[in-house]
């Protein structure tokens, strides 16, 4: 999950020349499979996304399992999950100890309207998987600024998490990266039951959204990370960084707001391109 006058923010490289001539570094014929192979890929995932570095016990040799869209009908079970496996856990919310946090929980299930986060359930009915997605849209130039996320946040804790996402969407513009496409996915949560980590659930819902964008002729993917283990499984799974943010750069009043726990030094952007797809999205 993710969210910026600090110090210069910095990216790999000479800032946005680095990403602007680094940016496609996929080429077609290339998979998720021809990466790393799924099963092998999750299952070197799980003490990844444990960010709590709680070893699980091993999950059963062979989940059936269906992986399909998540709707409006579906967003208690969904909360309900990142309560237990998400939110308290990921660095920030550890950090100002957030707690519960209904503002938190609205701002999450925004992306489901968007129909393109993906789930995975045991046969048994039971959610084991997700991947919320959103779709990001290239403002129009007449359009007048958006609100900032953080005006309108009453929850103090969490008003200083969308502050650092003000900031960020300030200070940087994923469309300067890609002056030809006008929709983008948007990677928002992945997460997994801790029991059933290491089946090659997360890949498998990453590939479903990698079908999704190649449907709707997507050529990209973007996902802030707020966490070193979250960036960690992202760059598995092919993606690049294009930004980050250390924490100890970004100041209010002078003032470092976030210090969370090692290794979450950074807040990181990091974007996967589909080459072999139309530049003109469906959407």
């Amino acid at each position: 999950m993710e969210i910026q006058n600090l110090h210069e923010p910095t990216m790999l490289g000479k800032k946005r020349d680095f990403a602007k001539k680094d940016a496609i570094i996929l080429e077609a014929r290339y998979t998720l499979s021809d990466l790393y192979p799924i099963r092998r890929l999750t299952q070197k995932m799980d003490n990844v996304l444990n960010v709590a570095g709680i070893t699980q016990p091993n999950p059963p040799a062979s989940t059936p399992y269906t992986v399909g869209l998540i709707t409006e009908k579906d967003k208690e079970a969904v909360l309900a999950m990142l309560r237990k496996f998400f939110f308290k856990d990921e660095p920030l919310n550890k950090f100002l100890d957030l707690g519960e946090c209904k503002e938190l929980e609205e701002y999450t299930l925004k992306c489901v309207k968007d129909n393109c986060s993906f789930k995975a359930v045991h046969n048994n009915g039971d959610l084991i998987g997700i991947f919320l997605n959103g779709l990001l849209k290239r403002p129009s130039p007449s359009a007048k600024p958006s609100e900032k996320a953080a005006d309108s946040c009453q929850h103090a804790k969490f008003k200083k998490i969308l502050a650092l996402f003000d900031r960020i969407e300030e200070n940087f513009n994923i469309f300067d990266l890609y002056p030809d496409i006008d929709v983008m996915v948007d990677g928002k949560i992945l997460s997994v039951n801790s029991e059933y980590r290491g089946l090659g659930i997360a890949g498998c819902l990453t590939e479903r959204t990698l079908e999704f964008m190649k449907e709707h002729n997507i050529p990209v993917m973007h996902v802030l990370c707020s966490s070193h283990y979250s960036a960690r499984v992202m760059e598995k799974l092919g993606f690049h960084e294009v930004y980050r943010l250390n924490y100890s750069d970004y100041k209010v009043n002078d003032e470092v707001v976030f210090t969370p726990a090692e290794p979450h030094v950074a807040a990181r952007i990091l974007v996967k391109e589909i080459a072999d797809v139309n530049r003109k999205s469906t959407l």
